[in-house]
């Protein structure tokens, strides 16, 4: 374990995440991404004790783009958003390559810990539910029925039918499964506890009891994943303030401190031509996360890992290290270990297997709620003070610590 004081020289420790802002949230509400974005940024403002003309950075992801592959998938970019709330900014940022979506906040505490700005208003929307309409959920490249030429690693995937990520980490699951002996009812413990969550959480999509047998009687979407080991579609935006530490003691709610990032990415960036399928690239990210930080596994309090697909959150579990790899089997035997009364309370409200999919975001969100003590009948018990953030899913991974008030 390394000493405070070399890690207080770490820039990540200069940048807290001063407030945080979330629109409604549901299927098919018939709003544009803008409006869901500015009711999550103006509310992120206001949670800080800020206004807009305190806010000079801005930062999203993916940055306005991908909504011809993906509808609904990519919200406004930096320069719709600027323009709409009439900021006058230092710095701004907007893309879709890094380490997962986390990297609009990473890049937010590097601008303000290198003095770009001060106060960076991050946000995520997706719309995709009422994007893609009535008809069932879309792979990449839409709808169908056009010519469009894919470039990349799209253009060896679609022509074999491997139109979405369910189908490129269905691959993943398979070879863990093949590797290990993890079995459906091991995703299903993820399953089963998100929706027990979002049970207790009121802006949730899913909030029905589900059971174990419920979740193996689902249909089948690309096994071994079924219905319930996929994320919901829906529409939302969030929103967070990332503020210099110096203004911490002025924030209205709590301020979260970022204690330490990882954004390290080892191995080909490949979805589907990795060595190791059956190893998560998070585990990269992850390692330099653990080797800033004098934290360690023990002083977790709460985890919101990436839940896009259940198997990106065991091999999540596995990459951070809360046990070997392989080991998820008994890891989660059970599920008590990531119940809101287990060692390592997991996705407390819902997750996006049954809250919805706010693209990571949502997971970060409600890291601030629980550190916040504002989690009501979710909340984890015992004052939680360091929760763990893990994004992206395939070869784009990226992660977090955070902590209630400065580190």
């Amino acid at each position: 374990m390394t000493g405070r004081a070399e890690h207080r020289r770490r820039s990540e420790r200069d940048a807290v995440i001063s407030g945080i802002g979330q629109s409604e949230v549901g299927r098919r509400l018939g709003r544009t991404a803008m409006s869901l974005t500015v009711e999550a940024c103006l509310a992120a403002a206001a949670d800080a004790g800020l206004t807009l003309n305190d806010i000079d950075g801005l930062s999203t992801y993916p940055g306005g783009v991908m909504d011809g592959l993906n509808p609904g998938f990519g919200g406004p970019g930096t320069d719709a958003v600027q323009d709409t709330l009439r900021l006058d900014l230092n710095w701004h940022s907007g893309g879709h390559e890094g380490p997962a979506q986390i990297q609009a906040v990473i890049n937010a505490a590097m601008a303000v810990t290198t003095g770009l700005a001060r106060h960076v208003l991050v946000y995520r929307t997706v719309w995709e539910s009422t994007a893609q309409g009535s008809g069932g959920r879309q792979g990449m490249g839409g709808a169908g029925g056009g010519r469009a030429r894919m470039a990349g690693s799209l253009q060896y995937l679609l022509p074999f039918g491997a139109v979405s990520a369910a189908n490129w980490l269905a691959m993943n699951a398979q070879r863990h499964f093949h590797t290990y002996g993890t079995t459906r009812e091991t995703l299903g413990e993820i399953a089963v506890n998100n929706r027990r969550n979002a049970g207790l959480n009121p802006k949730a999509i899913f909030r029905d009891p589900m059971s174990m047998d419920d979740y193996l009687a689902a249909r089948m979407i690309s096994t071994p994943l079924c219905l319930f080991d996929c994320d919901v579609p829906v529409d939302g935006s969030t929103a967070f303030i990332v503020s210099h530490r110096d203004y911490a003691p002025d924030v209205p709610n709590t301020a979260v401190g970022i204690n330490a990032v990882g954004t390290a990415l080892h191995g080909r960036p490949s979805w589907d031509q990795r060595p190791d399928m059956e190893e998560s690239p998070l585990r990269a990210a992850a390692d330099a996360m653990w080797a800033r930080t004098e934290l360690t596994r023990a002083d977790v309090d709460t985890a919101q890992l990436y839940d896009g697909f259940s198997i990106i959150t065991l091999m999540a579990i596995e990459a951070l290290g809360f046990c070997a790899i392989g080991e998820a089997k008994n890891y989660l035997e059970g599920g008590h270990r990531i119940s809101l009364d287990g060692e390592l309370p997991l996705n407390t409200a819902g997750g996006q297997l049954s809250a919805g999919r706010l693209h990571g975001f949502g997971l970060l969100h409600e890291a601030c709620v629980q550190l916040r003590g504002q989690g009501g009948e979710r909340q984890v018990s015992g004052e939680p003070e360091v929760a763990v953030v893990a994004n992206g899913g395939g070869p784009i991974a990226g992660t977090m610590l955070v902590t209630r008030g400065v580190s």
